[in-house]
Order: C-alpha cells, then structure tokens, then sequence
C-alpha cells in the first residue's frame, strides 16, 4: 500500500441515526420519526470525501470482528477508498455512535470508540508508508493521541502535509502542533483550544489568527457563516452559502476531505478553502440518503451565485486576487465529474 495521495489515519464508526423532532432533555422520553445505519467515524467520513473528490484515497484505521466491522469494510470498498490499511481487530467492538436528528437539521451525537482507540504506531508508520511524497495525512482526534503524533513527525519529516481536525476537543499536546501543517477547528473546538467566543465570521478570523503561526494554517469553521483562515503568511475569511438545510451531519468532514483532496491535486489554500467551503454546503443542502450519488459539481453552482462571487470578491481583496481567479483554480482542483 502506497503511493496515494491522501492518506487518513482515523475513527471507524457504525452510526445509528435516529430522526426526532429535537434532542431529549435530560430524564425526558421523545418520539422518534424513523432510524438507520450510516457508516462514519471522522476518519471514515473524511477519507470517503476525498475519494468522491477523485483523490487516490487510502484508510488506515480499526474495525472489530463483528457486523458493525463488516459493513464498514464493505462500505469503504464501494466508496472507491483502499481499506488494505483497516485491520480486524479481536480486542474490542467496532466503534459507533448513536445521533439525533433534529426537524432542524442540527444534531447531537454520543460515540462509543471501541478498537479505534487501539490505533498504535504499527499504524502510524503504515499511514506515512502509504502516502505519495507531498502527499496529505488527515487526522483526527477519535483515536489514540500517540498514534496522531507519530503518524504526524513521520509524514511531516519526510515533506509531506498534516492535516488534524482537531475533533472532539481535546487538549493538544504541543509536539502534535508542531507537526501540525494544516488545523482544522469548529467554533466551539477553537474555544476548548483557548481563542475567545466564535459567534461570527470576524470572531473565526480572530480565533484563526490566535491559532495559525508562520508554519501552520489554522481553520476555523462557524457554520453556515462560513469560515476564516490565518497562517504562513496568509489570512482570509470566507462566507457561508446560503443553502436550504436538509442535515448538518457530515459537514465537517466533507470539509476536510475535499480540503484534503483539493490540496493534494495541487491547489493553494485559499482555492482549496473556497472548494471545501461550496462542497460542504453541497452536503448540507442534500438528504442523508442522496448524498452517496452526489457529484463533486453540485458545489459549482455555489461558487458561481452572484451573490456569493460578490462575497469573495471582498475577501479576497486583501489577498489582490479575484474571486474568479479563485473560483477557477477551484474548478482545476477537483475533476467535477468524478
């Protein structure tokens, strides 16, 4: 296994998604509407993003011996990501979560991590094995903390790119930063990590330049308000897309696997950012059940509204560059049929 160009070292999960009219209260009994299986994990979600983008996309990660385990396996191979990397662990259970959709389109989540938390640095070395040089390693924080990083010194010595989005919040150690090529963050993971609040897009802009140095790009995402970015010498914030919400789940993973593949086809950032900023309104504006047909081109459109191009023309002001000529090297990026 190598050669590819993104490459996620991460969570394996069995989701049991559960549609009810709002999240429980605490001791409080709520009628649900319907439930079903969707095959997650951060990892997994990020890695088969990044094959729907057109990327060669590997997944290195655990599954137990159990049906959870096999379906997950199953789903990885029909989603065009190589799973040769997902051992069959007999230790502990695959991992899962249970979710609860609201009418909304917001959700809350508990997870069970099982095997993901017995990633170890046989795993790590298979993860910067197995990418390409200049490839991208994305990583997450649903497994072992000492996997991340050595998976992180090897790939980023051997100059290659780290992408952690840095979820569930937890502290980071600072050798894991230093690591870091690329930190992708939401508005609640940037405060646990110490910025101020993140309500709106000039407080993400603010969070992000807390967190960005001159070698690490840091990401702040604040929902449909969009997202703001500082680091290496550059700084941008970028609005959302107004988009009808049909479900928030996934997006932030559809971020970060289109930012992945976008970068690795050899985009620049602020491009790539605006990619992954259209793909993952795309999501979002799509049914859960829609979304395995969805093409990388449904951002398209998103990228062209008059609206939003009138939006990025500001933004990208500061940076004298035009939203057009970011729009096109984003089109270059992605092959927009795949």
């Amino acid at each position: 296994m190598s050669g590819f160009d993104v490459v996620v070292l991460g969570s394996l999960h069995l989701d049991v998604m559960v549609e009810g009219p709002a999240l429980p209260r605490l001791g409080e009994t709520v009628a649900g509407r319907a439930w079903a299986f969707k095959c997650g994990g951060k990892g997994g979600n990020q890695a088969v993003e990044a094959a729907r983008q057109g990327a060669r996309t590997a997944m290195v990660g655990r599954v137990g011996r159990d049906a959870f385990g096999e379906r997950l396996l199953t789903n990885l191979a029909a989603r065009g990501v190589d799973a040769s990397g997902v051992a069959v662990d007999d230790g502990a259970g695959s991992g899962m979560s249970v979710a609860i959709v609201e009418a909304s389109g917001d959700y809350g989540a508990v997870i069970v991590s099982g095997v993901n938390l017995r990633l170890d640095a046989g795993d790590a070395a298979a993860a910067a094995k197995a990418l390409r040089p200049r490839g991208m390693l994305v990583l997450q924080n649903e497994v072992a903390e000492a996997a991340n990083l050595a998976a992180a010194e090897a790939v980023r010595a051997a100059g290659g790119t780290v992408i952690l989005n840095a979820a569930p919040a937890r502290p980071l150690p600072g050798a894991l930063l230093a690591a870091t090529s690329i930190l992708v963050v939401n508005a609640l993971e940037a405060e646990a990590l110490g910025t101020g609040p993140v309500r709106d897009l000039a407080e993400a802009e603010a969070a992000a330049r807390s967190l960005g140095t001159p070698d690490r790009v840091a990401v702040v995402t604040c929902g449909g308000a969009g997202l703001a970015l500082s680091g290496s010498g550059l700084t941008l914030a970028l609005p959302g897309h107004a988009v009808a919400v049909a479900g928030t789940h996934g997006a932030g993973d559809a971020f970060v696997g289109a930012l992945a593949a976008s970068l690795a086809s050899g985009a620049d950032m602020a491009a790539a950012c605006a990619w992954a900023n259209a793909t993952a309104a795309s999501v979002v504006a799509t049914p859960e059940e829609e979304r395995a047909a969805l093409p990388p081109s449904a951002a398209l459109p998103l990228l062209d509204n008059p609206a939003s191009a009138a939006q990025l023309e500001q933004a990208y002001s500061e940076m004298n560059k035009s939203s057009r000529d970011i729009r096109d090297a984003s089109r270059a990026a992605v092959r927009p049929d795949a």
